[in-house]
């Protein structure tokens, strides 16, 4: 495929965190940009300004004209979009070039210098600081990122075509499209079931992505995978040490196969951002990036929209936003809490995520989120799947230990977060619940 050869590109599921990026990419370069989502977002509207087409139903006839010309039209559609939606049928039927994201990231991304962040946990966190060292190092690479990072308030660094970095996403295999030159490896914890079907299966799949290794693969420590190690205080190549907490943020050593670089420092919460700064800079360093300048970038790395960000930070209130939809990362987010506010009553807030995932993991979710004093449930967020018979909240409540606990509406949430008298008000969940952050906000900011 020649993408230079492209013209039109049409998104279907454009408001995706990987979908727009991809977009932006595309429109920056200057292509014709369009595409259909299910709701509008903040994403969609931040598109739109850009001046792409962005339309809401699912309906062949909203389609502008100039993406039916299947001569220089390519469309590109995100696995989250059931198979009888209209739009994807009328291209596949029509013979248009139809191809999925990972598919398009693999061609953007095969004749660079390609960095890739894998994993089941921390890869957006991994990458998005890479990128940002990357940025502050003075090389011209482009960043497809899965989070908007604070510091470009984009979820694209715009840099030139000689070097990539990206998520490696092992959902339905995606990041095997993937011609990775560096790469990282950051958990292979179960996830995706549905997908993959058992644990052993999602494994292979990593241990696949490693071998698409031209150059260099970094694992965390302990993973039954061959390659350059990181960690914590376990003797990895890349090695943490002598942690301790200033002001909230976090101070550490990294030993490295050369030398040891003394009192780096990151703005993030919890150890497992230590983990992602230090995987981060064993993929900059095995680069040629200095030590020193990659502590310098990390200084002043500003985090992650919806990656424990906070929209509240008073003595007396704190309210904190968090992607966080697996237990592996909901226990990230209560540990990060309770190391930082001890003494402090925390309320969480979660929407489930698909429910395969709940099913899958109904006892850790329910062991971690039991970890929250008080805690208030959503109803399951469907994205691309339709109801399993007995999965929901209501399951998922009944086997939570924490007493204060609760099931709302979307329509009643603010009214049942305001009652609470929690100082700590944690919001987590990767369904539509981050839109109903700012409301929170505004209504805890006027009550309290």
């Amino acid at each position: 495929m020649n993408i230079d050869n492209i013209h039109n590109v049409y998104f279907i599921g454009i408001g995706g965190i990987g979908m727009s990026a991809i977009a932006n990419y595309f429109k920056s370069n200057g292509k014709n940009v369009g595409g259909f989502d299910k709701t509008p977002t903040e994403i969609t509207t931040n598109l739109k300004k850009m001046g792409i087409h962005i339309h809401f139903e699912d309906a062949v006839d909203l389609i502008p004209n100039e993406f039916k010309n299947k001569s220089n039209t390519i469309v590109i559609y995100t696995p989250a979009v059931p198979k009888n939606h209209a739009e994807l049928n009328y291209f596949i039927n029509e013979d248009f070039k139809v191809i999925k994201r990972s598919e398009i990231l693999g061609e953007i991304t095969k004749n660079t210098f390609c960095f890739a962040v894998a994993g089941t946990h921390g890869k957006t966190t991994t990458s998005t600081i890479l990128g940002h060292v990357l940025k502050e190092a003075g090389t011209n690479a482009t960043s497809f990122l899965g989070g908007i990072s604070e510091n470009y308030n984009s979820n694209l660094i715009l840099g030139g075509s000689e070097i990539s970095v990206v998520e490696a996403d092992e959902f339905d295999r995606s990041f095997l499209k993937l011609s990775p030159t560096i790469a990282c490896i950051t958990s292979m914890d179960a996830d995706h079931l549905d997908i993959y079907g058992d644990h052993s299966a999602l494994k292979q799949s990593f241990i696949d992505f490693a071998a698409k290794v031209s150059k260099t693969l970094i694992v965390r420590k302990g993973l039954p995978v061959e390659g350059i190690t990181f960690g914590i205080e376990e003797r990895a190549d890349f090695d943490a040490q002598n942690i301790r907490i200033e002001n909230g943020a976090y101070i550490f050593d990294v030993k490295t196969p050369s030398e040891i670089i003394k009192n780096v420092k990151i703005n993030l919460p919890g150890k497992h951002n230590v983990l992602n700064a230090v995987a981060a800079l064993a993929m900059a360093n095995s680069f040629g990036i200095s030590l020193q300048v990659i502590a310098k970038a990390l200084l002043t790395f500003k985090g992650i929209k919806r990656r424990f960000s906070y929209k509240i930070n008073t003595e007396n209130l704190v309210l904190i936003d968090d992607y966080a939809h697996h237990p592996t990362e909901i226990n990230a987010v209560v540990n990060s809490v309770r190391e930082l506010y001890p003494s402090k009553k925390v309320l969480g807030v979660f929407q489930p995520h698909l429910y395969s995932r709940t099913r899958d993991f109904i006892d850790d979710f329910a062991a971690s989120l039991s970890e929250f004093d008080e805690l208030i449930l959503l109803d399951i967020y469907p994205a691309r799947e339709l109801p399993i018979a007995g999965v929901n909240s209501e399951w998922l409540l009944s086997k939570i230990s924490t007493k204060n606990k609760q099931i709302s509406t979307k329509e009643n949430l603010v009214e049942n977060i305001v009652k609470s008298q929690a100082q700590i008000i944690v919001i987590i969940g990767a369904g539509d619940i981050g839109e109903l952050v700012v409301n929170i906000k505004n209504n805890l900011t006027v009550e309290n």
